[in-house]
């Protein structure tokens, strides 16, 4: 009785690991987002660069992990969750390494390239593994304790960012990763299941290349308008040509047997309207994490620490909406509680241009707070509309796709915020207070482009079922 006693809980055990080991990297990714984008002002000085020019070391990382995402699946079936989870963190260690180690712009965003390759294989490869080590009725809960890390970063993360610049440099911002990772790279050697072989498909490599052709063009295209150095002509001839790479990937979907992303995909209207909705929407809610801390920073002058507190508003909005974002989409609707979030969350993107240094400091921070609210309740309700009607062999796939969208729309609202700070910088470069003048700008412009999601969420069908969110998280 003893021996079957041991032989039951050893499995238990090793099961309970995997969900540490999967956290650790959860928190290593979601601690390393928010640290950053309090620290760019900061790292900006030391680097001798303009702070209104640092979104390529943003775009770089989201950049990369939206190109590598649709292949992890691929990778992991491939060469093994267990060797592609370890190279990941390794990867991501590296990265950390290098761009503690920057001495300049350039090199920091090859490091911040590197360590996005890490970052696209942690997450994903480590939800595969819980899935197939879980059942779906234990499934649920194991996520849910990864999903906690992810909660704690956000959390802590601004605080300390500001802190370590502050008080330190801001090489530490990257060097808290090492000690982190290099307890991770141990453990999963030591723990990580191997798993089951298992039959690898073949993979859409003509495909997946016009696609990752086509983000990188137009995400560079678009972090060119900002003044990266490149001329006016390759910026048109980068978007022209990113444009043709997408288009000629759909049409070899729709003649080969096996592509990255099935075009019937697309038959299931909540996925189709979700996509373009997510793409739409974060353009604006994306580019906040780097414009606040700038509005903060550059603009009122704030420490870093301080900055780094104030943020603190967002996160607690953010967490308090989580609560009932579930029960209010179930009362109202995703169509209604969408179009009108959407009108909401550019309203209060809007408002951070109305801010001066005459504005009370109770007022900023409720317009943090409320603003963490909206912008929680717009992921909430996008994530679960686009996925809910997704079954069977397409649930993977979807769940894929959404990912690279994201990271995507990310990438491509971080770069088009950067590229409305420099053409308004240039316009009013003569008047005093331009730098200010230019952030207030482009939260109002970012503000329009959300409202445009409100026109895509409004073709959804107004009585289509509400289903409880599968996980309506804020990645």
């Amino acid at each position: 009785m003893a021996e079957l006693t041991a032989t039951t809980a050893a499995p238990a055990q090793r099961k309970e690991r995997l969900l540490w080991l999967v956290a650790i990297g959860f928190f290593m990714q979601s601690l390393d987002a928010t640290i950053l984008n309090t620290a760019l002002p900061s790292m900006a000085e030391a680097l001798g660069e303009s702070p209104l020019k640092m979104q390529s070391v943003i775009v770089a990382y989201a950049l990369t992990t939206a190109m590598l995402i649709p292949a992890t699946g691929w990778v992991a079936d491939r060469f093994g969750t267990r060797r592609v989870y370890g190279t990941a963190i390794a990867l991501f260690v590296l990265g950390s390494v290098l761009c503690a180690l920057s001495p300049n712009l350039s090199f920091l965003v090859a490091a911040r390239v590197v360590q996005g390759v890490g970052g696209a294989m942690m997450l994903p490869v480590g939800r595969l593994a819980v899935l197939r080590t879980y059942p779906r009725d234990e499934f649920i809960r194991a996520m849910s304790f990864i999903a906690i890390p992810g909660q704690v970063g956000p959390l802590i993360g601004p605080a300390l960012g500001g802190w370590m610049v502050e008080y330190a440099s801001w090489h530490w911002i990257f060097w808290i990763n090492v000690p982190v990772g290099l307890i991770g790279l141990w453990a999963t050697w030591r723990w990580f299941p191997r798993g089951a072989l298992v039959a690898v498909r073949k993979f859409d490599t003509a495909g997946y290349a016009m696609l990752a052709f086509g983000m990188v063009s137009i995400s560079i295209a678009l972090d060119g308008l900002s003044g990266m150095g490149l001329g006016m002509a390759l910026v048109v001839v980068l978007m022209v040509f990113g444009l043709a790479s997408l288009a000629s990937y759909w049409m070899h979907a729709l003649r080969v047997a096996e592509p990255l992303f099935a075009p019937d995909l697309f038959k299931v209207r909540s996925l189709r309207v979700g996509l373009l909705g997510n793409l739409f929407a974060r353009f604006g809610s994306g580019a906040a994490p780097y414009l606040i801390p700038l509005l903060l920073q550059v603009g009122l002058k704030m420490s870093p620490m301080n900055a780094g507190l104030m943020m603190l508003a967002t996160v607690v909005g953010s967490m308090l909406v989580k609560r009932i974002a579930v029960r209010t989409v179930h009362r109202f609707g995703y169509k209604r509680v969408l179009q009108v979030n959407s009108v909401m969350l550019a309203l209060m993107l809007g408002s951070f241009g109305l801010v001066s240094a005459g504005t009370p400091l109770w007022l900023l921070l409720l317009q943090l707070f409320i603003f963490g609210g909206f912008n929680s309740m717009q992921f909430s309700a996008m994530n679960s509309v686009t996925l809910k009607d997704i079954e069977g062999a397409f649930a993977s796939s979807g769940n894929s796709l959404l990912s690279m969208v994201q990271m995507l729309a990310m990438s491509m609202g971080v770069a088009l915020a950067g590229a409305l700070l420099t053409g308004y910088t240039d316009m009013w470069h003569s008047h005093e207070g331009f730098r200010m003048s230019a952030i207030r700008a482009t939260f109002a412009t970012v503000a329009l482009m959300t409202l445009a999601a409100t026109m895509v969420f409004s073709q959804l069908e107004k009585d289509e079922p509400v289903r409880p969110a599968p996980d309506g998280g804020d990645a």
